[in-house]
């Protein structure tokens, strides 16, 4: 779950105040920052989503049955913080399933795909409402395309790219939220790139549903005008950004033109992530995706071959139906081989209006929870494998805002997360480090060199 950080405007308190909370991808985040920035600058004051405000806002997700969940506690916290406030759902779940939204107690207002970037065309008067109202549209009609990026975080911008999906993979709902693939203009990413800089953020990760596909739908046109390809090397020679990360990319659009690229890049992160979701060719099938485990393999190959320090994430679905013990097991075989980083492991959900819903041989939830912490303690090992081959090495650091426990804390350009002792003046700065010991909370301890 992201939250928006309010800025700090003293002149702003008798203001009308909206608070804002994001469940579900850094797609949403990027979203939800574009629409809080038109309110702030329609004298509303930000407030974090704790706290007594008039209109409370929750981007909402669609992926799992805990995002569900997760919305209702969040309408509650509101009622709990102002029972009289004004509370409007947007985004993936508000489009998939509007009427179940509205039942629930205290919401107000549902706007969907195309709706969610008008909201505040819909909340004038912040007067409670007797009926929910619900303005749903057809995802059909969500082919056009909303430039977003977030600048709340004090070290990294959202960036998005790309919206919607074509794909139509069996357990997947976000094509029924988002509508097809479509793309932001290369001119149009450039310039609000050149925004983040403006802000003082030094990296920025850029993101989409499906990245790369990147420049379908491109000026409306389903050809692409531009590939992903053209896309990072713009970016790479803009000077005022020192850092861009790559969110998700599915293998077999992960082009090895990319990954030598990446690999000469001046400003692209060693840092990929790539959706396996899992490790049997059977169950790949079944999934519809658009690729096998041997294609899969030879990503990871290039990547290390090209990029030897490369950190590499890899999503992974488990208890998807018809996933065997023996299947099971071969995908954690499969994993274990594989030289990646790290793992998000997702416990599958049944989703309405998804073929993979009327397969058979659905598993137990309580084997889905034991696999998914099987897979977990996997990428536990993963990462300290991983985080060890690399202790000697020197990287660049950017620090985060956070105080932890009397800890900054920051990441390597191929996402190595390390800490040191708390210092504010570390903030948002660039510093060389030389690696040095992984503590007992897995955090890597480093020395500063310059």
């Amino acid at each position: 779950m992201e939250k928006i950080i309010p800025p700090v405007n003293k002149k702003k308190i008798n203001l009308k105040k909206v608070a804002f909370q994001t469940l579900g991808c850094k797609l949403n985040f990027s979203e939800t920052a574009t629409i809080s920035r038109v309110f702030a600058s329609s004298h509303y004051q930000i407030v974090p989503y704790n706290s007594v405000a008039d209109l409370y806002v929750i981007n909402t997700c669609s992926v799992t049955q805990n995002a569900d969940k997760e919305f209702g506690n969040l309408v509650k916290k509101a009622q709990k913080n102002n029972p009289n406030a004004f509370i409007a759902a947007i985004g993936c779940y508000a489009q998939l399933k509007p009427s179940e939204i509205a039942s629930i107690q205290g919401v107000d207002l549902v706007l969907g795909a195309t709706e969610k970037f008008k909201l505040i065309e819909f909340v004038n008067n912040l007067k409670k409402n007797e009926f929910t109202e619900i303005h749903s549209c057809e995802i059909e009609d969500a082919n056009f395309y909303e430039s977003s990026y977030s600048i709340n975080e004090r070290t990294r911008a959202f960036l998005k790219i790309q919206d919607g999906c074509d794909y139509k993979c069996s357990y997947c709902t976000i094509p029924k939220a988002r509508g097809i693939s479509r793309s932001d203009s290369l001119l149009s990413i450039i310039d609000n790139a050149k925004k983040i800089a403006h802000s003082g953020l030094k990296e920025i990760v850029l993101t989409g549903v499906n990245i790369g596909d990147y420049g379908k739908g491109e000026f409306g046109n389903k050809k692409h005008k531009h590939t992903f390809l053209d896309l990072i090397k713009a970016l790479d020679d803009l000077k005022s950004i020192y850092r861009f990360r790559i969110s998700s990319i599915e293998p077999n659009l992960l082009s090895e033109d990319i990954i030598h690229f990446i690999a000469k890049s001046n400003r692209f992160a060693p840092h990929f992530h790539i959706p396996l979701q899992s490790g049997s060719d059977k169950i790949l099938k079944s999934m519809k995706r658009r690729y096998m485990t041997s294609l899969y393999s030879e990503k990871i190959r290039q990547i290390r071959s090209f990029l030897p320090n490369a950190c590499i994430g890899a999503d992974v679905i488990v208890g998807y139906p018809g996933e065997t013990d023996q299947i099971f097991l071969e995908t954690y075989n499969y994993i274990s081989s594989l030289e990646i980083s790290y793992l998000h492991v997702f416990t599958y959900s049944e989703r309405d209006n998804t073929e993979a819903i009327k397969i058979k041989n659905r598993i137990d939830k309580s084997i889905r929870n034991k696999r998914s912490k099987m897979l977990r303690s996997l990428s536990t090992k993963k990462r300290i494998d991983f985080y060890k081959s690399q202790l000697g090495k020197s990287f660049e650091v950017l620090f985060e805002s956070e105080n932890k426990k009397g800890y900054i804390t920051g990441f390597t350009e191929n996402y190595i997360k390390i800490r040191m002792p708390w210092d504010p003046n570390l903030i948002n700065t660039l510093h060389k480090v030389k690696l040095e010991k992984i503590d007992d909370e897995g955090f890597v301890r480093v020395k500063k060199t310059a």
